[in-house]
């Protein structure tokens, strides 16, 4: 690639923003909702050409922070220049111009549902400019290529995985040639592989065509391979801003808390949380007795269409363990889960819960076997009109045998308490953050006491601090409650930080089930590649 940076292509005759004056200016900035002061009087300079990274504990207003630096949202006191222009004094018109020139990658990928992979991604050229379909055509495939998804070009959103529609995301922000491309949480929800991946690409892309890069991250690991700045965001202003390492180095409280959670290194590399370096096969830990299965799969296999997803799986899922189930995106991991919940049905081979086939069950078993089971669903999936309270209490009120409202209300006090969301039960779901969001949907999935509880990425966009508390309290409830635990996750630290036993399933194939200590003892490189991938070292440009 040449080193000359990149035409607009979406306003080709504007000249780049000078690399000496920082691209983003933002003076004495407060943002309020209603009653809630979300930043107050904050200050930071975004230079241009670097990476800047911005963190903070979930709430903290990292978001709203990203929304202000377009003009998305607009602030209530201060200024916030782009480009050397007022946001708030331009007009709507002139805002649209700037924005053209910084883009946004959104967390929940905001693409089109009725337009292919390729429309979504051509979609800024082939509305905003004249330039001619086969242009627009090469550029796509380019990136297609680049990102590895070719063979997903005429594929609709609804077929995608979560980590195919982050790419498709990233791919329509950079398709314009943008002098700004603004990330909020890039790597949330991608595995191990595509972290690495998409850290690399963020590199390139800075260092290749002189792009200003401003991420939200909660992955400290990328954080610290990708930032040439990074900015910590607390009680509604930047309390420490510098290099990685200065930032990790501040002595406010505020800060040492927040890194004191921080996982910095991938798997095996330097971490205190990290496991060891893998070993041999004849030095690792022998894997304890198992207990008897509540799962029993074998010979599962499912296609959709001429996909075939699933591919002769065998797995016993111990009682009362936490089994972790790690994966590329894409690599079956949701589909084997529906199985177990009985909402999928397999072509061939069984599917055993409570040494029941999930494929000879009446309609009534079925739901019957479902209500002993709990879920965490990834979007937390709460109910908009209901309070935090309502939301929690929501499974205990809706079954047959209601309870008294005294023992709900002490049933939900108890978990609201447990998982720090006490101070939440008054609000709506919409006056929480993600994080918040999340730890409300976990509370209202435990509040029943299932005999399976089934994790879909807890960790997933949450702060340093809240996945350490997540953590523990998997690893609490399984053992203070007689339950099994089967969690999905991407985060390797916290796979190896909570599980008794990890089945890896690559390409619709289980590739290994074992111990921690076995899968890191593990001669396949499918294994090793993917759970030491990124182990630290800077993205190659």
């Amino acid at each position: 690639m040449s080193a000359t940076p990149r035409r607009n292509l979406l306003l080709p005759d504007i000249e780049r923003w000078p690399a000496d004056q920082p691209v983003i200016t933002l003076r004495g900035v407060t943002k309020r909702f209603g009653e809630k002061t979300v930043l107050a009087g904050l200050d930071l300079d975004i230079p241009t050409g670097k990476t800047t990274v911005i963190v903070g504990q979930s709430g903290s207003g990292k978001s709203v922070l990203l929304r202000l630096m377009n003009g998305l949202t607009l602030p209530d006191e201060g200024e916030v220049r782009l480009f050397g222009r007022n946001l708030a004094e331009v007009t709507e018109r002139e805002r649209t111009e700037l924005r053209k020139r910084c883009t946004m990658v959104f967390q929940n990928y905001a693409l089109i549902d009725s337009l292919t992979v390729f429309d979504n991604i051509a979609f800024p050229l082939a509305n905003n400019t004249r330039m001619p379909k086969a242009d627009i055509a090469r550029l796509v495939d380019e990136l297609l290529e680049m990102l590895g998804l070719p063979h997903a070009r005429d594929l609709l959103p609804s077929s995608l995985s979560g980590g195919m529609k982050k790419r498709v995301a990233l791919a329509r922000a950079v398709v314009s040639n943008p002098e700004v491309v603004l990330f909020d949480e890039p790597t949330t929800g991608l595995d191990p592989v595509m972290i690495e991946f998409v850290d690399d690409l963020i590199v390139r892309t800075r260092q290749t065509f002189e792009i200003t890069s401003v991420i939200v991250s909660h992955d400290m690991a990328s954080n610290r391979r990708l930032a040439d700045r990074m900015a910590m965001l607390a009680e509604g202003r930047i309390v420490s801003v510098g290099d990685f390492d200065t930032v990790r180095a501040d002595a406010q409280p505020l800060v040492q808390v927040f890194m004191a959670n921080a996982v910095v290194e991938r798997m095996g590399r330097d971490s205190a949380d990290a496991p060891p370096e893998p070993v041999t096969e004849a030095a690792a830990t022998p894997a304890p007795a198992a207990a008897p299965p509540v799962v029993s799969i074998r010979g599962l296999e499912k296609s959709f269409g001429d996909n075939r997803v699933l591919k002769g799986i065998d797995l016993d899922i111990p009682a009362r363990q936490i089994t972790v189930v790690i994966g590329g995106s894409g690599s079956g991991k949701s589909v084997l889960i529906k199985h177990i919940t009985g909402l999928l049905m397999p072509d061939a081979g069984t599917v055993r819960v409570f040494d029941q086939d999930i494929a000879t069950l009446g309609a009534d078993a079925l739901l019957a076997l479902r209500a002993r089971i709990g879920m965490l669903f990834q979007g937390a999936a709460l109910f908009d009109s209901l309070t935090v309270r309502e939301n929690i209490a929501f499974p205990l009120v809706e079954r047959r045998d209601r309870r008294p409202k005294a023992e709900v209300k002490a049933a939900v006090d108890g978990v609201a308490e447990r998982l720090k969301v006490a101070h939440l039960l008054d609000r709506y779901p919409a006056q929480c953050s993600n994080g918040e969001r999340k730890r409300v949907g976990l509370a209202r999935a435990i509040v029943t006491q299932p005999e399976i509880m089934i994790y879909d990425e807890p960790t997933t966009g949450q702060d340093p601090v809240m996945m350490r508390s997540v953590d523990d309290m998997i690893v609490e409830a399984a053992e203070h409650f007689p339950i099994t635990s089967i969690v999905i996750s991407h985060d390797m630290l916290s796979t190896f930080r909570i599980a008794d036993r990890v089945a890896m399933v690559y390409q619709g194939e289980l590739a290994a089930f074992g111990t921690p200590d076995e899968l890191r003892a593990s001669t396949d490189p499918r294994v090793q590649a993917f759970i030491f991938a990124g182990a630290g070292e800077k993205p190659t440009p």
